[in-house]
């Protein structure tokens, strides 16, 4: 028999069995499941019952709205695993088994420190976007497979530097869709697109914008006005970016850094969100401007765009050949990310977790302590502290993706090739021995423990 179980609100924790009956949700203290009095809620909002076909949400004729997996139900069927938002409270429907392995997962996830405990519970804002952050996340990735085939890791770690406020550089052959990847993540979370063909005639001002003089017919009067360039927009597409001069990357440094662009002495904002996203071929090196490690840092991950498998590869051929449409419906909006971001920054983040993402990139550091042997051997100049906070925010982000208000080191490494294979620099005998950062990272992962009771 299904249950419900309370995800947040103010009996958080408490699960309700499912009933032969119809089950009303609301402010109303004689309702199946009460709500806070000052719960933005309706006094009777919304209600599960049975039918022929399964069982029902519906709503009750609410003001707020009764929203199923994010998205707003008149009335509708309700299966195991979906989740019901009512103004502030969060419920999930799930099988009545689910309770004994909701609690052993619990039991066997790390110990959280009950100063972080005590921060999340002061924070139900927070509460409420993590928990509704999974059912969002598979739809996103539902809607994003529509029109890209496979590269669930590429889209996951996109994903991941958006919510953290974060720039990526995809490096990746022609043809693999990183275009039509970033255009589409553009269209499915509803933000505004624009793509930069780098070319080695680029100049600062043909992305950042520029003064024109405007004569007023009328008083004769003669003016400068700022034209906006590409720059100003949510999401900037920099197609090979290694192909423009140092002179115009330095002006992209400044928007990625700052959020804001100068031009003719003056200070132009870029409103929020705005995220740069920068392909990179791996290839073709002739004619190119290598980016400088400066500018390198800027981007919080670079990630590696590989070629799909032989199935993907078929789905591909096979669809892309026909006159076969889809349509992308839009899943979040640009204010929703920047609470999305605002969530991840203010999600507390255990001492444990802080101290392992340190050693690790402490590690990377040849004439660190802790750096082993192979780091020495292979690498010249490692990461740098801007590469922890990336770590730490990223590994937050992937919690947030996840529903989860726990952030453990396991998701920091699965941020850490990312975050750490352009930020160390490898020298010959590495080059000799065909190694890249890429392995060694995944071996830096293998060597660093985390931190254990002698180093509290």
């Amino acid at each position: 028999m299904p249950q419900i179980r309370v995800l947040s609100g103010v009996h958080e924790g408490r699960v309700y069995p499912v009933v032969d009956a119809k089950m009303v949700i609301g402010r109303d203290p004689a309702s199946y499941i009460p709500l806070a009095a000052d719960s933005p809620a309706s006094r009777q909002h919304a209600a599960v019952y049975p039918d022929t076909d399964g069982w029902h949400i519906q709503d009750l004729g609410s003001t707020n709205g009764t929203l199923l997996n994010t998205v707003r139900v008149t009335d509708s069927l309700i299966a195991v695993g979906d989740r019901v938002t009512i103004g502030d409270a969060v419920f999930l429907f799930e099988d009545d088994g689910a309770g004994e392995a909701y609690a052993a997962e619990e039991a066997e996830a790390a110990p959280v420190p009950v100063r972080v405990a005590e921060q999340v519970r002061e924070n139900p804002a927070i509460q409420a976007i993590v928990t509704q952050m999974r059912a969002r996340t598979d739809v996103i990735m539902s809607e994003i497979g529509k029109a890209i085939i496979g590269q669930k890791d590429i889209i996951g770690d996109v994903l991941c530097a958006i919510i953290s406020r974060g720039h990526v550089l995809l490096i990746g052959m022609p043809g693999l869709a990183k275009t039509m990847l970033v255009r589409t993540i553009s269209e499915v979370l509803d933000l505004q697109f624009k793509r930069i063909q780098f070319t080695p005639d680029l100049m600062p001002s043909d992305i950042t914008g520029t003064d024109i003089l405007e004569v007023d017919e009328d008083s004769g009067k003669k003016e400068y006005r700022f034209i906006k360039g590409p720059l100003f927009t949510q999401m900037l597409l920099a197609d090979e970016i290694n192909r423009t001069p140092p002179k115009t990357q330095a002006a992209l440094l400044e928007a990625m850094q700052e959020y804001r662009v100068t031009a003719a002495g003056e200070t132009h904002t870029l409103a929020p969100p705005f995220f740069v996203l920068a392909t990179q071929n791996p290839l073709e090196q002739e004619g190119t401007y290598p980016l400088p490690e400066a500018q390198l840092d800027r981007f919080m991950f670079s990630v590696y765009v590989d070629y799909p498998s032989e199935a993907e590869e078929e789905i591909i051929a096979k669809v892309t050949t026909t006159a076969q449409k889809y349509t992308l419906n839009k899943v979040l909006n640009a204010q929703s990310i920047i609470e999305l971001q605002k969530a991840v920054r203010d999600l507390p983040i255990s001492d444990h977790v802080v101290k392992y993402a340190v050693r690790l990139v402490r590690a990377t550091r040849p004439g660190d302590a802790r750096a082993p042997e192979f780091i020495k051997k292979w690498i010249h100049c490692g990461a740098g502290p801007r590469a922890a906070q990336n770590l730490l925010v990223g590994a937050k982000a992937r919690a947030v993706i996840a529903g989860r208000l726990l952030v453990t080191c396991d998701d920091v490494r699965s941020v850490a090739r990312p975050v750490l294979r352009h930020r160390m620099f490898t020298n010959f005998t590495a080059d000799s021995e065909g190694m890249d950062t890429d392995k060694i990272v995944k071996k830096l992962i293998e060597e660093v423990p985390e931190p254990g009771e002698k180093d509290y």
